[in-house]
């Protein structure tokens, strides 16, 4: 009976992916089947009609190497857990409708599709969205420590002086970056001072703040002086009101004014030179 439904789907395979796909058009907060191209829609969905089929014909359960190679494919096109468990919804009664209306499902054995589809679909349902599950995981994992790899980096831009630019929330495994890669980068850049530039942090409360002032401790014992740079007035705000204190920092609102402050430390500064 499962071979015979699988031959069935596929003589109806077009009909069954155009309906499918208005259907998902309709999905609220749709985005890939309205701006994604056409030739890429049209592949996606016949690749992922295949892999709701692939268990049909034979006995054993879908190819796990198939189930990661589309998983991979809808994470990296931001198909949401929801849009995928809603995919296998439509494809599922599109597929049965579409069977009903040609009379190859009737009243006879309406009751014996309905328990084979729900030996295909249920299954398959939970090896997709697990697959999908380990796919997400891993991509998360991986462009959150891409991430702060990317947002704690000693950069060297004046002879002596280095700026870290701080983007995004700081907990405290990330706090343990920031101290390490400062530290390895004041001790390798022989840097005098490091601007700690917080304009991309959106929220400073205690435990950020906290973690600043003992990475600011930790660079005076390798030799090097901490500035904290980029305090906009809401945060300025937000540091007065916790009681927080700053007094051993040099601040500035702007990157731009910790530099100039950085210069006069090392004995140094920015002069106008005219042309001839």
């Amino acid at each position: 009976m499962n071979k015979k439904l699988a031959v069935n789907i596929n003589n109806h395979m077009d009909e069954i992916l155009r309906k499918w796909q208005q259907r998902m058009t309709e999905v609220k907060g749709e985005r890939f089947f309205q701006y994604m191209p056409e030739e890429v829609v049209d592949k996606t969905s016949r690749e992922f009609a295949e892999l709701m089929t692939s268990n049909l014909s034979t006995t054993e359960d879908a190819n796990h190497e198939k189930l990661s190679e589309f998983a991979e494919k809808v994470v990296r096109f931001g198909w949401s857990m929801k849009f995928v468990n809603k995919s296998i919804e439509n494809f599922s009664d599109v597929t049965f409708e579409i069977l009903e209306e040609e009379g190859i499902i009737n009243n006879t054995n309406l009751r014996r599709y309905m328990k084979i589809f729900s030996y295909w679909i249920n299954p398959l349902r939970d090896s997709i969205i697990d697959a999908y599950s380990v796919e997400w995981e891993r991509t998360v994992s991986l462009q959150k420590i891409a991430s702060q790899e990317l947002s704690a980096s000693l950069i060297p831009v004046f002879d002596k002086i280095s700026v870290m630019p701080l983007v995004g929330t700081i907990d405290t495994d990330r706090a343990k970056l920031i101290m390490e890669n400062l530290l390895e980068g004041v001790v390798k850049q022989r840097a005098d001072v490091v601007l700690l530039d917080i304009t991309g942090v959106p929220v400073v409360d205690t435990m950020v703040a906290h973690h600043i002032i003992q990475a600011a401790d930790a660079v005076r014992l390798v030799g090097a002086k901490c500035m904290l740079v980029g305090i906009r007035p809401e945060i300025a705000q937000t540091i007065v009101a916790l009681g927080i204190e700053l007094n051993d920092f040099t601040t500035t609102s702007t990157l731009r004014k910790g530099m100039q402050e950085a210069l006069k430390l090392t004995n140094r500064k920015v002069v106008e030179v005219e042309s001839e």
